[in-house]
């Protein structure tokens, strides 16, 4: 592949998912009949135009490696006037690295939701969605301008408005993509002022001309300082709002609404990295501006400590992970405002990978539950309602455990790595942002673990009695229901006795697992007459592996997350590199080097026991909580802790503010959306009463007058006659002045 050719093949890679997504939405809206018998070939389809897509950006990347070359390929958008805007594609170390992340997990989700969305109605609309996502992002990345970057922004935007919104008919999601839509136009409304303001300062939207002007500019002290703070901040505004910093980050949790693929894209690839993908591009704009440097910082030092503190006593599955997306792309945002931008990029890669498999994890899970328990959210994702899904879903397991690991930070997992040199830069440059840093490594670790031990640990707790159904039928009818409803028959089978066989007995064991279930007291008598019977382990319901093509992925994701990582140390220093691991395996023939390697490797481990020793405190408390659950009694008795009144009453708090998701979403519906709801009245009330009133009084006084005027335009000579003469009369008096007698 010759050099200058390479620019012409960056076109492949954003353009193969663009083509894809068109055809299978034209062949959608025009041919929908034949759209259904054809489209497993639509998938495969799509699949392949993003193989296509990730083998061009391996073949790049490995020539920019040889050559390390930055080349762009330009054409003038509007050549023949003074404002003159170029697009075309930019090809660096960051966008091959980016396009790479983005095509290997987007082949991932789709062939995952190959089996997860099979037997949805709107398969190839989803198929459609999903390449034109990846489209998006890859377009994004390869962007050399700001306004590319910017309309490529809000091509994301709006595929993660159809995606989180794709069960529109469920009220929920339509309210949560509408949220997400209108949270990223705040932000996205500031990225469009900064934007307007670097080209007023520097003229150029070109990324390397505007940060070689800003820079002269800056330096030969033209720009006043004030002004160019607030221009990067609102440039800044684009990230808060898209990598779900605080305070709008709000939209993040509701996105859960959506098919778990596409939570698995968001989070990982597309949606979220785009704003510290961003960061990254203009860093060498921003850091000459520190007082932003340091507003950046502290934005996701909260934003970190605030994402790991609300996702402590989370019951939803999908919700918890997405507050561990919200606090780790916190720790990537406080390390470019520290200057460690390359930490952030290596943790971006190696939390991608993780939180990929993490997601498509939870829904193998979810996708067993509602087998189980039916298909309802509040159900298939409660976590209360899962346990001991190891044993019968192996694989997801293990890979899922290995996800967990990984984002507790435990050696030699991938995000162990990129984690460690963010909370030592932190140290290094804040003893503030050490410590938040450090403390939320710590929260990362419990709840991380806390959510692998209450879905894959203990015991299957979704089939465990909790609600007893008596009628006017023989006793030998009694039912008895599944926690889900997912089954309910008569026990007229000869099964193991789970209780015994008195009335209050019975109800105190139910009313510990549900407190909620009463026994009437006019069917007390019938416990005496016999025993009550539950269902054997061969007639429940439980929750089952998933196939090959749901399965595949997550074995492919372990890869990088076990030894991504390791890619990402540089064997000289802790930097970002691609020494580490390529020289181990290069000098394994040779054992003094190899073992040099592993010297160094070691050093790095024996520098790290300090935020590992904090993982490993967060590991153990959780194992202490959440380790031998076995029934929904059991999760309240760990949830209370009932130790003494000091672990009470913080565990109390924190549950309290974690549900209660820091009652940040209370105070903007009574602040805001309230107040913009009381403004929209008012401004409809001005419409109708003085806008419209004044445009209707004016038709109807019109009307009137109309109406005076046909009666007196009858028509009729006599009328017109007695008119005139009045009217002359009238006129004449005014004029002359006749002579008033005197009275006498």
């Amino acid at each position: 592949m010759p050099v200058e050719l390479s620019n012409k093949y960056a076109c492949i890679i954003p353009s193969c998912p663009l083509v894809a997504s068109c055809l299978t939405g034209f062949l959608s809206f025009l041919f929908p009949e034949a759209t259904k018998s054809l489209r497993r070939l639509c998938a495969v389809f799509n699949i392949f135009s993003l193989v296509i897509a990730m083998f061009v950006s391996f073949a790049l990347f490995w020539r920019q490696a040889a050559t390390h070359s930055i080349q762009q390929y330009l054409w003038a958008r509007i050549p023949k006037s003074d404002f003159r805007l170029k697009i075309g594609l930019l090809v660096d170390p960051l966008t091959l690295v980016m396009s790479i992340l983005v095509t290997t997990v987007g082949i991932s989700v789709m062939v995952y939701s190959d089996s997860y969305m099979c037997h949805d109605q709107g398969y190839a609309r989803f198929h459609a969605y999903l390449s034109l996502f990846t489209a998006s992002m890859l377009g994004l990345v390869l962007s050399p301008n700001l306004i590319q970057i910017y309309v490529f922004r809000e091509l994301v935007g709006a595929c993660s408005y159809l995606l989180i919104g794709f069960w529109f008919a469920r009220s929920s999601a339509a309210n949560a993509c509408q949220k997400a839509f209108v949270t990223n136009r705040i932000g996205d409304f500031g990225l469009l002022l900064g934007v307007s303001g670097i080209y007023w300062i520097t003229g150029s939207f070109e990324i390397y001309e505007l940060c070689d002007r800003f820079l002269e500019l800056t330096s030969n002290g033209v720009i006043n300082p004030i002004f160019a703070n607030t221009i990067a901040l609102l440039l800044f505004l684009g990230p808060v709002a898209k990598s779900a910093q605080f305070p709008l980050h709000v939209w993040l949790p509701d996105a859960m609404e959506g098919p778990t693929p596409i939570s698995a894209l968001i989070h990982a690839a597309t949606m979220v990295a785009a704003g510290i993908f961003f960061i990254a591009r203009i860093f060498n704009l921003i850091s000459m501006l520190p007082p932003t440097m340091f507003t950046i910082s502290w934005v996701g030092g909260v934003t970190t400590l605030s994402g790991a503190t609300l996702a402590i006593a989370q019951k939803d599955l999908k919700k918890g992970l997405a507050y561990s997306t919200m606090s780790q792309l916190g720790y990537m945002v406080p390390a470019s405002g520290i200057g460690a931008s390359q930490s952030a990029l290596f943790h971006l890669i190696t939390h991608a990978y993780s939180k990929a498999l993490s997601f498509l994890g939870s829904g193998s899970v979810i996708h067993s539950m509602e087998k189980v328990v039916g298909y309802s959210p509040a159900k298939s994702q409660n976590i209360f309602l899962m346990g001991g899904l190891r044993r019968s879903m192996p694989i997801t397991g293990i890979t899922f455990l290995s996800g967990t690991l990984s984002l507790c930070g435990i050696p030699p997992l991938s995000c162990f790595w990129s984690k460690d040199q963010i909370i030592t830069e932190s140290w290094l440059h804040s003893p503030y942002l050490g410590l938040i840093a450090s403390t939320t490594a710590g929260l990362t670790a419990f709840y991380t673990s806390r959510i692998y031990l209450l879905t894959f640990e203990g015991s299957f707790r979704a089939n465990q009695i909790n609600y007893i159904d008596f009628d006017t039928s023989p006793p030998s009818e009694y039912t008895i229901s599944s926690w889900g409803g997912a089954q309910s028959e008569p026990l007229t089978r000869q099964i193991r006795n789970n209780f015994t066989p008195t009335t209050d007995m019975v109800r105190e064991q139910v009313a510990e697992v549900t407190n909620f279930v009463t026994v009437p007291t006019s069917e007390r008598d019938r416990f005496h007459e016999g025993t009550i019977q539950a269902y054997s382990e061969q007639n429940l319901l439980y929750p089952q592996e998933s196939n090959f093509f749901m399965a595949s992925p997550l074995i492919i994701l372990a890869i990088p997350t076990f030894f991504g990582g390791l890619i990402g140390i540089d064997s000289a220093q802790r930097g970002v590199g691609l020494n580490l691991l390529l020289d181990w395996l290069i000098s394994i023939s040779s054992f003094s080097v190899a073992n040099k390697h592993f010297e160094k490797l070691a050093e790095t481990l024996v520098n790290s026991l300090p935020s590992l020793s904090l993982s490993l405190i967060g590991l153990s408390i959780s194992l202490k909580v959440y380790g031998q659950i076995n029934k929904p009694a059991d999760v309240k008795i760990s949830e209370k802790l009932r130790d003494g009144k000091i672990v009470n009453t913080f565990l109390f708090l924190a549950k309290d503010w974690s549900t209660s998701r820091g009652y940040i979403d209370y105070y903007y519906n009574i602040y805001f959306v309230r107040g913009i709801i009381l403004i929209g009245k008012l401004i409809l009330h001005f419409d109708q009463w003085v806008v419209d009133g004044f445009i209707n009084g004016t038709g109807v006084s019109n009307s009137f007058g109309g109406e005076t005027i046909r009666h007196i335009k009858n028509g009729r000579i006599p009328q017109y006659l007695f008119g005139l003469i009045i009217g002359t009369v009238s006129s004449v008096s005014l004029v002359v002045d006749f002579p008033i007698p005197p009275l006498p």
